[in-house]
């Protein structure tokens, strides 16, 4: 992954959307062939020469600062989650060559207690995310709910896999663009924090090659931790939900995540949920 090229055109996506006057700077005269704030514009309100941050945007400034990174994130509006990719990829730059290859990815073993939660949450759909959005492990009503996971190969036991490629996924979703932006927006904050994983470079390839809308969300640039929202499913045998999502970081296993699918009490979609219990255990009583 050549992460020059990744932080070059992150930071151009993002003066892009900024205007000078929502800054109040005074736009810089002369033709302006692209849209958003000019280098020289970022700069002067940043803080820092020209040529400095032309030299950072390149990827050719390794050493800059905390404070330079937090100067050009407020000018250029970032939330949280796009400067703590910002971060990731000058420290991914600093530590190694952009251009080299691939490490081996390590195993992201399941812990036997969580095993247990996952099957103790009752009817709510939930399993456990890992690195590049591997789905590790997951309970019965979510292997009901949106796939079977286990009986799948393990290259796609991935959301991001599952949401391009899996034939019958985009009909599951109701709101299938926006799912899937938030998707691409996720791995993105994983190709960040996990520079050079070889599995997650193979999976970016694949995707880019087989889908054509991966690469057109792909080219947002947009970065966001994969968190929480509302989303709606339609299954064939529960019909339509909607459901909160919840993402939960488990303790110690930085790199895991538990999601949970739950909807509110007293609601359609909660009887649904119980229909699809219901459903799944008459289907292993068969």
């Amino acid at each position: 992954m050549d992460f020059r090229t990744e932080l070059a055109s992150f930071l151009q996506s993002r003066r892009a959307r900024v205007q000078p006057e929502d800054l109040g700077i005074r736009p810089l005269s002369g033709r302006r062939r692209v849209p958003g704030l000019r280098r020289e514009e970022l700069a002067e309100r940043a803080g820092v020469s020209v040529d400095y941050y032309v030299r950072l945007e390149q990827g050719r400034s390794l050493n800059v600062s905390d404070q330079v990174l937090d100067a050009i994130a407020r000018t250029l509006r970032f939330d949280a989650a796009e400067r703590a990719h910002l971060g990731h990829l000058t420290r991914a730059l600093r530590g190694s060559d952009p251009d080299s290859e691939s490490v081996t990815s390590p195993p992201q073993p399941i812990r036997s207690g969580i095993r247990i939660l996952l099957d103790a949450v009752g009817d709510v759909p939930a399993y456990v995310l890992g690195r590049r959005l591997d789905v590790l492990a997951a309970n019965r009503p979510a292997r009901t709910l949106f796939v079977d996971f286990d009986a799948l190969p393990a290259a796609q036991r991935n959301v991001a896999w599952l949401h391009f490629l899996h034939p019958g996924m985009r009909d599951l979703y109701p709101d299938w663009e926006e799912v899937a932006r938030d998707t691409v927006a996720a791995l993105r904050m994983d190709l960040g924090r996990f520079p050079c994983d070889d599995r997650l470079c193979t999976l970016l390839a694949e995707l880019s090659v087989r889908s054509d809308d991966f690469r057109r969300l792909w080219a947002e640039h947009q970065v966001r931790e994969h968190a929480h929202d509302v989303q709606r499913v339609r299954h064939p045998v529960a019909g339509e939900l909607t459901l909160n999502r919840e993402t939960l970081r488990l303790p110690n296993e930085p790199d895991q995540a538990l999601v949970t699918y739950a909807a509110a009490p007293d609601t359609p979609s909660q009887e649904a949920l119980r229909t699809l219990t219901l459903h799944l255990t008459t289907t292993a009583r068969a």
